[in-house]
Order: structure tokens, then sequence, then C-alpha cells
């Protein structure tokens, strides 16, 4: 059957590695996970207590194309929290995941053909989504002279978009405020449509994470309730847009969703509580935890060439020392360590051959065991 040159995406190669890993399980064998953006939790208590609730008294029916207002209005009160921005609620849009977001702003925001930067290492769902909207990926190629970020240096007079993230995947660099106020207003000063996302928000450990909301309006903030607030299987989140976009964003979200999932956003205004907030700080400190286990392990194992992990659960690390086919080489670490990585091809199409990410979002025992495992291979690989 016939089908269109825009479905024509390359893989998604952490969900393959996933797949590889989940066989080796199946087939008898005890598979440490460092390859997947997916906290070890699930969503908190309260946002589990707040669904079954709301279950038990009645039928969860379809909310309104922008998600309930109540909801709305909850993650607009976390922008005063975590930046001092008075946010009108009514700018908040409820979407079926960040991924859900994103189609939707590079639907209100440009025509097929145009092109829109990324910085590479770059999340490849940006890449692949703009492609299957006929739009043009431009890869801005970055490196540790900027923190893996683009700069106002990076933009050209082609393009009509760019998306900055911070923290970043797979680096977990992030953009101080500065460096967000000159692109913000290099952007501006050539009419480059800007996307921010800032989906690991509530996820950093060297200062606090910015947000594009306080340097401009003139911006599309994504954001999600996956990672902070540990509810990835949920598929929820929502972006903030400029006043003015509201109402051509609803016109889209009406006939691409209806309405995100009615019974994830019960259970994310759980998690939003002061005692949803609670249990998941103590997550972020999980995290820190096993982010120092990971900077000084992945170091002894001869991994010591990484990007500064300022946020996220990532590390970045260049391998080429070791390899120039991080696909191979991330799949002999799981054949003989039992550890899965994500090779950095998904990340950077010119320079992944060298590099791997490894996550730790699972559980302080599972990432001290995946490091003993590591620093065992590496060892003998060394000694071969």
């Amino acid at each position: 059957m016939r089908h269109s040159s825009r479905a024509e995406v390359d893989p998604f190669i952490v969900m393959d590695v996933m797949e590889a890993a989940r066989a080796a399980e199946e087939a008898g064998r005890d598979i440490i996970h460092m390859e997947v953006g997916q906290p070890g939790t699930g969503a908190p208590e309260a946002a589990r207590d707040r669904l079954a609730a709301e279950m038990a008294a009645g039928p969860l029916g379809y909310t309104v194309a922008l998600g309930r207002p109540d909801l709305r209005a909850g993650i607009a009160a976390l922008y005063g929290e975590w930046y001092g921005i008075d946010l009108d609620p009514e700018r908040v849009v409820v979407t079926a995941g960040a991924s859900g977001a994103f189609l939707l702003a590079f639907s209100a925001l440009f025509d097929a053909g145009e092109k829109v930067g990324l910085g590479e290492p770059c999340y490849p769902s940006y890449r692949q989504i703009l492609r299957a909207l006929s739009l043009e990926p431009v890869g801005l190629r970055t490196d540790l002279d900027t923190r893996y970020q683009p700069t106002p240096e990076h933009l050209t007079a082609d393009l009509s978009g760019l998306i900055v993230a911070s923290p970043a995947n797979p680096t977990g660099t992030m953009l101080d405020k500065p460096a967000l106020e000159a692109l913000s207003g290099a952007c501006a000063a050539q009419d480059i449509a800007l996307i921010s996302d800032e989906i690991y928000h509530g996820l950093q450990y060297d200062g606090r994470a910015v947000s594009a909301l306080e340097v401009t309006d003139q911006v599309y903030v994504i954001n999600s309730f996956s990672k902070y607030f540990s509810m990835t299987g949920w598929r929820l989140g929502w972006m903030v847009v400029p006043p003015d976009h509201i109402r051509l964003i609803e016109r889209l979200a009406q006939n691409m969703f209806i309405c995100p999932s009615h019974a994830a956003q019960v259970a994310a205004l759980g998690a939003l509580s002061s005692e949803g907030r609670a249990e998941l700080d103590g997550h972020r400190a999980t995290y820190a935890e096993n982010r120092a286990l990971m900077l000084a392990g992945l170091a002894e194992a001869g991994f010591d060439k990484i990007a500064p992990a300022d946020g996220a659960f990532y590390i970045y690390a260049d391998v080429s020392a070791f390899t120039s086919d991080s696909l191979g080489f991330a799949a002999e670490i799981l054949e003989e360590a039992g550890v899965a990585v994500t090779p950095g091809l998904d990340f950077d199409p010119g320079r992944g051959q060298g590099t791997l990410r490894f996550s730790y979002a699972s559980a302080t025992a599972d990432i001290e065991e995946g490091l003993a495992r590591l620093k065992r291979v590496m060892d003998a690989w060394v000694e071969v």
C-alpha cells in the first residue's frame, strides 16, 4: 500500500534499545536499565488517591480542549512558586504529553517547508516530528565551549524557529538567564519563533532552572508531568503560549486531540498538591545521590569526558577513545555487562558515533550494580 514520504522518519533508537533489553530479560537475564529517561518511581500517592476518589464519584468524560480550568490554574501557580511569575491560567494549555504539545506548537508556528533550528546533540524526536509535518530540521552544532547549548551566533537568516532545552536531553546542561535573554532577543530581531523545552525543570542540582518566561512572553514553553512529576505513562504535558495564540492553539487542539486524558488530569491535580510535591522532592534527592554515584563510577570505568550534568537525569559521555560505533558499543555493553545504555546517534547524527547517554533515573541500588558491571567489563576489555 502507498505511504507518504513524511512517514519515513528515523527510528527512536532508545526505544529499540529498550526492546533489546526486554528481550534479554524475557530470556532470563538480569538487565540494569540506564537507557531510558523514565523515573524508577510511579505517580505520587496523592495523585493516585485523587484519581480513585474522582472515579468513585462519577464518570470521567471529555474536558474542554485546553484542559480542566482547575489544573490550568494549578500549573499557573507553579510558575509563581518556581519563578516568581504571575501567569494567567488562560495561557496554559494542557496537552497529551509533551509530544502532543510539540505537534500543536509546530502546527501553529510553521508552514510546510520552513526550517527550524535545534542545537545538536538534542532530543531526537524534535527532528522526526518536524519531518513528519513536512518541516526541515536544521542541526546547529554545539560543543563544550557553549555547554552544548545554541547561542545567537548559531542562528541563520533562513530559520523560522529555534528549539532550546534546559536542562537538556541528553547532556543535562542548562541555560542561565543571560543566555536565554540573548537567544530571545536574537530570535525576536530575526522573526524566529522560540520554543523552550522545560520538561526537566524541577530536576536541577547546581543552581535554579530558569524559564524562558522570565525573559519574554513571545515564546512557547513546553513542560510535562513525565519527569519531575514521575508520571511518564499517564501521557500528560502542558505548554504556555502568548496571549494572542490561545485561540489559535485551542482550535488545533479541539480538532487534533479533542482533549487530554481526563484521568491523567485528575491525577496531575493530586501530584501538584503539597503532599504530592513532598514525595516528588524526595525523588529529586534520590536523583542527586544517583548523579554523584554516576559521575564517580563512570570515571572509574573510563568514561571521564562528559557534558556538564546540571540537571535532568542523564550523563552524556564521549566514548570515542573506545569506539567509532556507539550503536555496536551499546549492544556489546548490553550483551557483556547486562547494562542497557543509549547510543549517541539518537541525539547527534553527525558525532553520535562516539558518544553514549547514561540515565540515572532508576533506583540507587540499580545504579550501583550497573556501575560495578560497567567497570568489570571495561577493565576486562582494556586488559585485552
